[in-house]
């Protein structure tokens, strides 16, 4: 055989050869998906509920109007120290005043009517004693008389002078009686007049007090509204009274945060919380849960729902109060703050990152084994559908193929989530791409490159 046909036939033979090689590479490649993986570690773990609101004081009182008048005085400002009684404000007062010595007039002069009704009280008992000693007197002389009448011992005229004079007396007696009964009306009436002028007093002095605002307790004037020369007036019904200003206890601060209606089942009393303020970057203050609500807050109109005329379905949430454990100096109330409350710890747990967790269906599962070359017989009996039911968990890469376990998760932290059965430590697991954890199958070859990803568009 000529060189040049040796030639051509090993030159025919060796593309024969590439083209069967380049068929099995692709063959083995075309199902290959490319995966990021991590690995099952131990780590300490918490969980953080975070939530947003803004700074208050542990104790405020807004001071309102009670009464109707213009302010004549004010004796404090906005950012004041005060002290419990201190004078704050007041009012007009001329009208009040005035009441008040009327009415104290009123009482002296019932008390003095008192006192005279008492003496013509007395007086008419003296006299009643003194007529029923008259009585009892002329009654013994009648039936004297009518002893000595009987034995003609005195005569008839003498007999009738004695029952008249008893007669007489025992009408003086009824006088006397009823006079007495008169005085301890009048007396009583004098005493039930004091009693009367006593409770308008107590009245009368209670407008006058309403005029006055002292200080309930030690505090800041954090709100004042009002100037000298307004008007204020009191709360009627539905219409609001004016405030005169809002003092404030500085010594307790908190921060009132609104927590998601699905993260308030994990927040209790005295867990700790680190608050971020807004107006003080790059500073962290500790505090603990001291108040939980118990009514839901609609998220769009800070309504209670126990106060809502019609159930919502919008987003809702609850107040949580933390306390300060450090406030700085200076902090003032309503500015924006955040709250980190740390509802649960785990040291030293197996835990993988979150993203690498997923869900397959039962029949995702049985796909699986079917394409391991499981067949049914034709004559088989169609089972009923089975109802959908999914199964968390997640890929592990075992002899360069994708194998799904399901597992049980506890608490999740910032980035990873708790294990607590179906991986061991060290398990190379499957955390990405987020396209190849939502459509990657059981059993799938993989190829591991945890390199830099590129940036891609996925749709969702």
């Amino acid at each position: 055989m000529k060189t040049w046909k040796k030639v051509l036939i090993g030159m025919g033979a060796a593309l024969v050869i590439a083209i069967i090689a380049a068929i099995a590479v692709y063959q083995s490649r075309k199902d290959l998906v490319i995966v990021q993986t991590g690995k099952a570690q131990k780590q300490n773990l918490a969980a953080v509920v975070s939530a947003s609101g803004e700074i208050k004081p542990k104790m405020y009182v807004n001071i309102g109007a009670n009464a109707f008048g213009k302010i004549v005085r004010l004796h404090v400002k906005e950012g004041d120290h005060v002290k419990k009684g201190q004078l704050l404000a007041q009012l007009e007062n001329v009208q009040s005043s005035a009441d008040v010595n009327a009415t104290r007039a009123s009482l002296a002069a019932a008390e003095t009517d008192s006192v005279a009704a008492d003496a013509a009280y007395q007086t008419s008992l003296a006299d009643l004693n003194r007529a029923r000693a008259d009585a009892d007197h002329a009654k013994l002389d009648w039936e004297r008389a009518q002893g000595l009448y009987q034995s003609a011992l005195i005569a008839k005229q003498e007999y009738d002078a004695k029952k008249a004079t008893w007669e007489s007396s025992d009408a003086m007696l009824a006088q006397a009686q009823a006079r007495v009964a008169q005085a301890k009306a009048q007396k009583d009436s004098a005493d039930k007049h004091i009693t009367l002028n006593q409770a308008n007093l107590t009245r009368v002095s209670d407008v006058l007090q309403k005029t006055v605002y002292e200080a309930p307790f030690d505090g800041v004037i954090t709100n004042l509204p009002v100037r000298e020369g307004e008007t204020v007036v009191i709360g009627i019904q539905n219409a609001p009274g004016s405030t005169l200003m809002t003092l404030a206890d500085m010594s307790v601060i908190t921060a009132e945060v609104k927590v998601d209606e699905t993260d308030i089942v994990n927040v209790r009393l005295g867990q700790p919380a680190d608050v971020t303020i807004d107006a003080i970057p790059r500073k962290v203050f500790h505090g603990k849960v001291t108040e939980i609500g118990n009514n839901a807050v609609v998220r769009s109109t800070g309504v209670s729902t126990s106060q809502a005329t019609a159930t919502s379905q919008e987003a809702k949430d609850f107040k949580v109060v933390v306390t300060l454990q450090d406030p700085p100096e200076g902090l003032r109330p309503g500015l924006s703050s955040t709250a980190k409350i740390t509802t649960a710890t785990r040291e030293n747990v197996l835990s993988i990152p979150i993203q690498a967790l997923t869900v397959r269906t039962r029949a995702d599962m049985e796909k699986k084994d079917t394409s391991k070359g499981a067949v049914q017989a034709a004559s088989a009996p169609v089972e009923a559908p089975k109802p959908r039911e999914e199964i968390q968990g997640v890929f592990v890469v075992r002899n360069k193929k994708a194998e799904f376990i399901p597992v049980d998760t506890g608490i999740s932290g910032t980035t990873d989530i708790e294990i607590t059965r179906g991986l061991q430590e060290g398990d190379e697991i499957i955390t990405g791409s987020y396209k190849v954890l939502r459509t990657v199958k059981p059993g799938t070859s993989v190829k591991i490159d945890n390199s830099a990803p590129k940036k891609e568009e996925e749709s969702s």
